[in-house]
Order: C-alpha cells, then sequence, then structure tokens
C-alpha cells in the first residue's frame, strides 16, 4: 500500500508504512509539559521536543472531550463534524441528552476511511461514551479493535474486535476514577503493537488526575512520569507517535479556594421569570466526581425570542463571564454547527465555571480538591509533539496556526 493515501474533508493522509500511534492526553494543559519537563520525569517528551516536532496548539472550541475528540479523528473542527459537546438538548424533541454513540456524527472519520482500505486500527479509549463514535464505520470483523479500558471486562469479539481483555493485559479493569484508567489504554497499545495487531493506533486517556491535581503535584507527576514511560516504549517499539491533547485545565476558584461558580439560568430565572430559559451544560458526562458539570461554556435556550437581545446584555455585564455570543455568532468565531447551537452561548473567564441551577449541581462530589476544570478560551491550549522532524512543506500546512486536529497529519504525513 506505499505511496496509498485516503482523502477526508478535502485533507489527504498516506498509509501508514511503520506502525503509527496517536496519543491523546485528556486535560493536557501545557503547565503540565513545562513543568514535567523542568522537574526532568519526562526523558521521553524531553526528546519529541529537542529532536522531533512540538508546538503550542489550539483546541477546538467547546474545549471538551467529545468535540476535540472528534475533530482529532476528523481533521475537521465541530462545524464540520456536527459534535459539539457531551451533552445537548435536542430542539425537536425537547430532549437533554448524553452523547454516547456516533448517531450525531457528520461524515466518516479517518480512522474509518484508514480501516476500509485495510489498515488494522485499534482506537482504545478510556472512558466508554466515547467508544461508539470512535468505532464508527471500524472494520471490527476483520482486525480491527475498538474499546474502553472503563469497560474492558464487556469485551466481545463483535463488538469490540476483541475478547478477554483483562486476562490478556494480567489485571481488572480500572475504576473509573483512577490515574491506571488512562494507564490501562496505553498498556493495551503497547501490547497490541508488541503483538504486531494493528497498524494506525488511536489511544485517548481521561483527565481524572488533571481535574484533582495541578501541574508539579506529587500525584500529577507520578501519573505524568508513568505516561512518559509508556510512550517511550511505544517509540522503542518502532512507532511513529504523536502527542497532543483535548483540552487544557485551569483552576476554577478564588483566592481563597471557594470555587467561583456562576449558576447562570438561576441568574436569568431570578430576572425574567420560572422557564424563561434553560441553560445546558455540556461538559455533563459520566465522570461527575471530575468536574461537577461545572465548565466554562455553557448553551443557552429562551422561551421567549425577544428576550434573547436583553439576556444577553445581562450575561456580558457579570463578572465570572469573558464572552458572550448568540447562535450565529458563535458558529462563524467558534467553528460550531448552527442548527445545534443555543440561542447563545456563554463563556467564563479563566478562574470561573458556569453551571445551570445550583440544585442541579452536586458539589460534595468535588469536595475533596480544589476545583479545577475546563472548556472555555482559557483551555484551547495543548500541546502537539511528535517523535520525529516535519518537513518544511507540513510547516507550511499550518502557518495559520496548529490545532490539536492536524496530528493525524503530522504522524501520516510529517
Amino acid at each position: 500500500m506505499k505511496g496509498e493515501t485516503i482523502t477526508l474533508h478535502g485533507r489527504s493522509y498516506a498509509i501508514p508504512q511503520l506502525p503509527t500511534v496517536v496519543v491523546c492526553v485528556d486535560g493536557f494543559d501545557p503547565e503540565y509539559l513545562e513543568r514535567g519537563l523542568s522537574d526532568g520525569i519526562l526523558p521521553n517528551l524531553a526528546q519529541f521536543v529537542q529532536k522531533g516536532f512540538h508546538a503550542t496548539a489550539k483546541s477546538c472550541m467547546p474545549s471538551f472531550t467529545n468535540p476535540n475528540n472528534v475533530s482529532i479523528i476528523t481533521g475537521q473542527p465541530p462545524s464540520v463534524h456536527g459534535i459539539a459537546g457531551n451533552f445537548f438538548l435536542d430542539r425537536t424533541t425537547g430532549k437533554e441528552t448524553m452523547i454516547k454513540d456516533d448517531s450525531l456524527l457528520r461524515g466518516s472519520t479517518i480512522l474509518e476511511q484508514m480501516s476500509a482500505k485495510g489498515v488494522r486500527v485499534a482506537a482504545i479509549t478510556a472512558k466508554d461514551k466515547l467508544r461508539r463514535i470512535l468505532a464508527h464505520g471500524l472494520q471490527l470483523n476483520s482486525g480491527g479493535i475498538c474499546f474502553s479500558s472503563e469497560a474492558a471486562d464487556q469485551c466481545t469479539l463483535s463488538e469490540n474486535g476483541i475478547e478477554g481483555v483483562e486476562e490478556w493485559i494480567g489485571r481488572k479493569a480500572p475504576t473509573q476514577y483512577s490515574g491506571d484508567l488512562s494507564l490501562f489504554v496505553l498498556d493495551a497499545g503497547i501490547k497490541l503493537l508488541e503483538e504486531k495487531r494493528a497498524d494506525l493506533f488511536y489511544l485517548t486517556l481521561s483527565d481524572y488526575i488533571q481535574h484533582k491535581h495541578g501541574p508539579g503535584a506529587p500525584e500529577a507527576n507520578e501519573f505524568l512520569s508513568a505516561l512518559d514511560e509508556r510512550i517511550g516504549r511505544l517509540v522503542e517499539l518502532g512507532a511513529v507517535v504523536g502527542v497532543t491533547g483535548d483540552h487544557g485545565m485551569s483552576s476554577k476558584c478564588n483566592d481563597d479556594g471557594v470555587p467561583n461558580i456562576l449558576f447562570l439560568e438561576d441568574a436569568l430565572v431570578n430576572k425574567w421569570g420560572l422557564g424563561s430559559a434553560r441553560v445546558i451544560c455540556p461538559i455533563t458526562d459520566p465522570f461527575v466526581k471530575h468536574h461537577g458539570a461545572l465548565g466554562s461554556f455553557v448553551r443557552v435556550y429562551v422561551r421567549e425570542p425577544g428576550n434573547i437581545s436583553e439576556m444577553i446584555d445581562f450575561c456580558k455585564s457579570l463578572s465570572q463571564v469573558e464572552l458572550v455570543l448568540n447562535a450565529e455568532e458563535a458558529a462563524r468565531e467558534l467553528s460550531q454547527p448552527v442548527d445545534r447551537e443555543g440561542d447563545f452561548v456563554v463563556v467564563s473567564q479563566k478562574n470561573a465555571v458556569i453551571g445551570s441551577r445550583q440544585d442541579e449541581h452536586d458539589l460534595s462530589m468535588i469536595g475533596d480538591h480544589p476545583l479545577r476544570s475546563h472548556g472555555g478560551l482559557s483551555e484551547q491550549d495543548v500541546p502537539l509533539l511528535l517523535s520525529r522532524p516535519i518537513s518544511d512543506d507540513s510547516k507550511l500546512r499550518c502557518k495559520a496556526g496548529w490545532r490539536n486536529f492536524h496530528v493525524f497529519d503530522l504522524v501520516l504525513n510529517a
């Protein structure tokens, strides 16, 4: 298959000639990389920086898990692929729904196109909510593999392309709230590579540690050191390895350590009355202990269209708010699918999060650590690294600025 390519959304990707791995480190704020390099705990990633390629890239908005993972595997922003959050309000049915399959995905993915060409694809995720999206179109009955470490004990050949994962890896599926949820993903990728069972890998992790521990904390250092060791093993086995993140991570507390939360639906109801607006938090997912469903980007749906302009002005006046855009502005400026947008979106300042109603968020779930979260403009920066240098042509292709969804272009074309 040498010299062959696949084309998706106007961009061509070479069929891999060497084992090729993309790792998405969930919550990979550049501060973790910078601190880890300065502390000397990331020797393998240091080699990427010194002898390969390194840039600080931008993730997509909102800076949440689903939109960015789908952007990475499609090479495009949410305006193209249609996945604009972890959680959404369906205007047609009025139902608030978790996105946990590929039914809202528009178009194909790089993984699907490679699989159709006979490339053996392994897509492994920490979070099962992503698994059905990653599996979109994969040939799971002819070499393709897709499973989550969260549900590793439930894998079947028909559903995942692999079975008996716990016995194969040699340990039980990790608990949902653990750093091992991510390390299990990397260990599975390494074992598949050792056994030569896949050609193209997408390994995407969990941000449990980053939500609880900032850069330089012992727990963060321990996790990142273990991650670095496994990335080094992938390179040692002969793989071309690209590493990026789906979003960064920021402290969301006041100077006294108290979470800085704007309960926006409560504020709107207090001014315009019960039922006047519904605030949807797209960060919402089954991992509520990470963040209490509190992030830095929300969508607002208004009962009376005539109130939209006044509500926007009111939201702009709130101290925790950085940006307010109507649906058309959000689609244009943040590359969102306009038909899946709220009446307007609200983005918080770096040190704040936005909730809906106070009674909808269980803050006891995050009481054992300072609140750290993401979703806003302030969490768009992520590292973008490659285990080998890139060509001048690759640099020119991204002269407008690096994005995390350029990572497959780098590992396959650079």
